[in-house]
């Protein structure tokens, strides 16, 4: 496969006016998103999908924009962390250790300079690894049956029970619900309907877009109002901004380290970006010989985890675009927008629609550019950001909630059912239940029920077909030991405790 080739004409369609101005706004927004404490990269995409849709965008210029919004949000959730102690998103919450003592000490420049470049390396880094790793997987795919696929799915729903909750019977139980709600709707079969309980809005099954935006944007609404109340504004102070050439060239070693570690994690279905940060951090900090120093101020401590939170992101789009199965919650956010764009994540995407593949892969590599130089200058503006009061925030989020969806179904029906989903969201984590299953289970649920039925109509009905490939019992494996491993391995997988957090300090 002509990689260069391939990438030029990438390149041809992201550097147009248009979509480079697309990239341009979704990194700013997504970095304003990743610094609002709470918010994070799936909700904020999660909210733009509508957007994205009543503005009439083609396939193309949803992912750039999207895609966009999604890196500037990894790349944003630093700067709550090392201000205020108050990590952005989960994968930020690793940048506190250190982060936070650095701006204790003066250094809340160098910090986020540091983590700025290292969100660089390992974004840019696993861009690339994306361009050379995901033709290659897309090919190997193309060996894949309905029992190998139906094994993927057990396994991407397994590893995302094991690796991203505290509990495996809960993550049991958020899955369970989603494909419970995937099963809604007239049967492809028989064509009866299913858990309709007569009404006629539901015959065509849950909108997976009015679940996500429900479970997660209208879901923080009602968290942020439980948790900040209405007076929550921050004031910040920034110093002077310098680059600090000497210590990014001491933590060279642990931005590489941290990219290989973070794009390892983001491959694996289900492991996300917050494994990536933390076994990032606790590598970097093995290998130390300064090893008390971290949680101190170390700069190391700051670089690791930043690069392995970045990197892995990007390597989470592997799984999604080759495979079809999300690599971490956000990247299920993105396989619902491309399954709405009727563009469907596989081996064949590669072959049948390349322009899709390639201009998004040329306008992450201008969106890591674009990111790195407004990160740094323009700092002082997102600190700015963070002193909006919630009286401000909490109606714009719902008004955009609920604009985006209503101009997307125009259904009234679909608008209280992404009330509904808020409030089980809401419910869910207070009960500390995964919310990502339930998505994954609603995108993954009917193509999963397909392929058993194939492989049990291959079969004649026998249940083994699903273990009869050395792929198969492979994926099998990997599903169980990603499930069951973590129950012995949770005191490693536990995130050190946090400094005790001042929101209210000022950094000169």
């Amino acid at each position: 496969m002509d990689i260069l080739g391939n990438l030029a004409m990438g390149f041809e369609i992201a550097a147009s006016p248009y979509t480079l101005l697309l990239a341009v706004i979704g990194c700013f927004v997504g970095t304003i998103i990743g610094a609002l404490p709470g918010l994070g990269p799936s909700n904020g995409v999660a909210l733009l999908i509508p957007i994205s849709f009543s503005m009439g965008l083609d396939a193309i210029s949803a992912l750039v924009l999207l895609t966009s919004v999604y890196y500037g949000a990894m790349y944003g959730g630093r700067i709550s962390s090392i201000l205020l102690n108050i990590p952005g998103d989960e994968p930020a919450m690793m940048t506190t250790l250190d982060g936070y003592p650095m701006a204790k000490q003066g250094m809340a420049g160098e910090a986020l300079v540091v983590s700025g470049v290292a969100s660089f390396v390992g974004a840019f880094v696993a861009t690339i690894g994306l361009m050379i790793f995901a033709p290659y997987l897309a090919q190997v795919a193309f060996k894949f049956g309905p029992a190998e696929y139906f094994a993927l799915y057990m396994l991407a729903f397994c590893t995302l029970g094991g690796m991203g909750s505290n509990n495996q019977a809960k993550a049991a139980l958020s899955a369970t619900i989603g494909l419970a709600i995937a099963m809604i709707g007239l049967d492809k079969t028989t064509g009866m309907p299913r858990f309709t309980y007569g009404e006629l809005h539901l015959m065509d099954g849950v909108d997976f877009l009015v679940a996500i935006v429900g479970l997660f944007a209208v879901a923080e609404v009602f968290f942020f109002i439980e948790t900040h109340g209405k007076d929550s504004a921050i004031g910040v102070k920034l110093g002077k901004l310098m680059i600090p050439w000497k210590m990014l060239r001491k933590t060279s070693g642990a931005m590489a380290r941290g990219t290989g570690i973070g794009f390892v994690s983001g491959v694996l279905p289900g492991a996300g970006a917050s494994l990536g940060s933390f076994l990032a951090y606790m590598a970097e900090k093995s290998v130390a010989r300064d090893k008390d120093s971290f949680g101190t101020g170390n700069p190391k401590g700051v670089a690791a985890p930043e690069a392995g939170n970045n990197a892995a992101a990007g390597g989470a789009l592997v799984p999604m675009l080759t495979l079809g199965v999300p690599g971490s919650g956000t990247t299920a956010v993105l396989l619902a927008l491309l399954l709405t764009l009727n563009i469907t994540p596989g081996p064949l995407l590669f072959t049948e629609r390349p322009e899709v593949v390639w201009s998004l892969i040329a306008a992450l590599l201008i969106a890591n550019i674009v990111l790195l130089l407004m990160n740094v200058p323009m700092v002082k503006i997102f600190v700015h950001i963070l002193s909006v009061p919630a009286w401000v925030l909490l109606p714009g989020v719902t008004m955009v909630a609920f604009v985006g969806i209503y101009s997307l179904t125009g259904s009234s029906f679909d608008m209280l059912m992404m009330v509904g989903f808020g409030v089980l969201g809401y419910v869910m984590r207070k009960l500390d239940i995964p919310t990502v299953p339930v998505i994954l289970g609603i995108l993954l649920g009917n193509a999963m029920e397909d392929n058993l039925r194939r492989a049990m109509v291959l079969s004649n009905g026998d249940w083994t077909f699903l273990f009869s490939t050395p792929i198969a019992i492979g994926l099998w494996i990997a599903a169980i030991v990603g499930f069951v491993a973590p129950i012995f391995l949770r005191r490693l997988l536990k995130t050190p405790p946090l400094p005790d957090s001042d929101p209210t300090m000022n950094v000169d």
